[in-house]
């Protein structure tokens, strides 16, 4: 893990509190390297390409350190022998030139052996290499993600910090010093709820013998201002004292212990109850959300609330689906399968290869870059942190492959792909998830895609690229539906009533990736073109 940063004090009438971080951003050539698995792959191979330059330049500095343990070895001797008689051992004249010589020459050239670099392979690599490794924004971003599945999927820290996932291939477990940082992101964000629960974790480890040069008086330091920053007073003052007892010099803890002491005197004294009540936070849980549906949300990822009735399921069905006769699929028809009725979203089967996937990623990759949403307000494209993920756009004469996909949804859905947007292609990092939105523009946003001229979002068409071992789910959270991810299928539902008028039970959103790989690609079709393939009714909600 990175080392701390500088730190400045907050203090209150008088009592010093736990210093607020402040995290520095350095600038490199490529960042946001947590929004894309696909991307984080890549620092795989940078890595491996590095360890093995590091052995190279560890052979070496053991052959240097040979020869300087055979010099050391010579004058261990000599100055064994001299050291007895100094004055006799010198009164020899080819010892003395012999020493002079030592120290002014043969002394140097070994300070130059000693700091040369053996292997300037290493050097040389890890200079040119350090440009593209993650910055503080990676590091932060993922450990954001962690707090983020932590809380979505319901997993304790001491789950998560074992790594005791669903699906995992690679079982890898966290630190105390691991668990310190995630706690230590979170008080620079002032959720105090999650750095409770992170330093008590990495409390556990320490208490529990794990090896770490992690300080308790640190952690405690911590842990004690965030406790009585939620409003629990007799926590944060039993956990100062614990502080004091393992250092009891230390200001701060000195500090808090008489402030704390100050208000439960305050607390006793009935006179003084509402002085004392406004001295004490009260702030409890997870922070407030931007996000009302929140709760249903993360019920809907996890796989709970998902209800339809009987009698609803009994209208779903699987079929073999010629696309209204179309000549692509009349003799191989494609396997369509029922996911909801209200919105109807249908899935496709087997339609998009391997060998198809594969080369879309193929072209994709290089060009993903950080996904950004909409300004609903100002309409400019910005990066949010409820869209973590990375995309690239790809047209249909770039490669057969891709003009093979745009005919073949075109031939599926009926609807003309030639006003539609180009394929989107997009990798999810590190907890990548997209927050609950809507896909087509609604009244409040009349110019949503005016540039482009071609009308709103009438369907979406969603290509699944990978299976996902956890996690990762397309949600609706309006209705309670849940699709998961199957590579080689696809998800389609209009986002339009045939009135033109916006479906809002289409509000949708894709689950933070618990273990695995998501890729994805989607179709946004327009309304252009599509006036005699789907006609408008006059009600405004068929």
């Amino acid at each position: 893990m990175r080392s701390d940063k500088r730190f400045t004090m907050k203090t209150l009438k008088g009592f010093s509190f736990l210093p607020v971080l402040v995290l520095f951003s350095v600038c490199q050539a490529h960042v946001d390297f947590f929004t894309s698995i696909g991307h984080m792959t890549d620092l795989l191979n940078t890595e491996k390409d590095l360890v093995t330059s590091l052995k190279d330049y560890i052979n070496a500095e053991e052959q240097k350190l040979q020869q300087i343990k055979k010099w050391a070895e010579k004058l261990d001797s000599l100055s064994e022998t001299s050291i007895k008689d100094p004055e006799g051992f010198l009164g020899h004249p080819v010892n003395a030139y012999k020493l002079m010589k030592r120290l002014n020459t043969e002394w140097l050239a070994l300070e130059n052996l000693v700091l040369k670099d053996m292997s300037d392979g290493f050097i040389s690599n890890l200079t040119i290499q350090r440009q593209y490794f993650p910055n503080d924004e990676d590091q932060t971003g993922a450990a954001k993600a962690l707090i983020r599945l932590q809380d979505t999927y319901n997993l304790d820290t001491d789950t998560l910090a074992k790594g005791n996932l669903p699906g995992v291939k690679h079982k890898a477990s966290l630190t105390a010093e691991d668990c310190f940082e995630l706690g230590k992101v979170a008080y620079t964000e002032a959720d105090y709820y999650h750095t409770e629960l992170w330093m008590e974790q990495a409390l556990r480890q320490v208490d529990a013998g794990e090896e770490t040069s992690l300080d308790r008086v640190l952690v405690l330091d911590y842990l004690g201002y965030a406790v009585y920053q939620q409003g629990d007073l007799e926590k944060a003052l039993k956990l100062t004292r614990r502080l004091l007892e393992l250092d009891p010099e230390h200001q701060r803890g000195n500090g808090n212990l008489k402030y704390f002491e100050y208000i439960m005197a305050k607390e006793a004294n009935k006179t003084g109850s509402a002085e004392s009540a406004s001295l004490l936070p009260t702030r409890k849980g997870r922070p407030k959300d931007h996000l009302p549906e929140r709760q249903k949300y993360e019920m809907l990822c996890r796989g709970e609330g998902v209800k339809m009735t009987p009698r609803r399921q009994k209208k779903l069905f699987c079929r073999y689906f010629d696309g209204n006769k179309s000549p692509f699929f009349i003799l191989s028809p494609t396997k369509q399968e029922d996911e909801w009725d209200r919105p109807h979203i249908v899935r496709y089967h087997d339609i998009l290869s391997d060998e198809e996937i594969e080369k879309v990623k193929e072209i994709a990759k290089p060009r993903l870059r950080r996904a950004t949403i909409s300004n609903p307000i100002t309409g400019v494209l910005e990066t949010a942190h409820y869209r973590i993920s990375k995309s690239a756009w790809l047209s249909g004469y770039e490669h057969p492959v891709v003009t093979k996909i745009n005919t073949r949804i075109q031939e599926v859905t009926g609807l003309d792909v030639t006003t539609a947007e180009e394929l989107q292609v997009a990798n999810y990092g590190v907890g990548g998830q997209y927050e609950p939105h809507f896909d087509f523009g609604r009244k409040d946003e009349p110019d949503a895609f005016k540039e482009l001229g071609t009308g709103n979002r009438i369907a979406t068409w969603l290509f699944y690229m990978s299976d996902v071992a956890a996690g990762g789910a397309t949600v609706f959270t309006d209705v309670g539906a849940a699709v998961y991810p199957k590579k080689g299928t696809a998800v389609f539902w209009y986002n339009l009533f045939e009135s033109g008028e916006g479906d809002y039970s289409t509000r949708h959103a894709a689950c933070p990736v618990l273990v695995g790989n998501k890729w994805v690609s989607n179709k946004w079709i327009h309304e252009r073109g599509q006036e005699f393939r789907r006609r408008c009714k006059l009600s405004e909600l068929d």
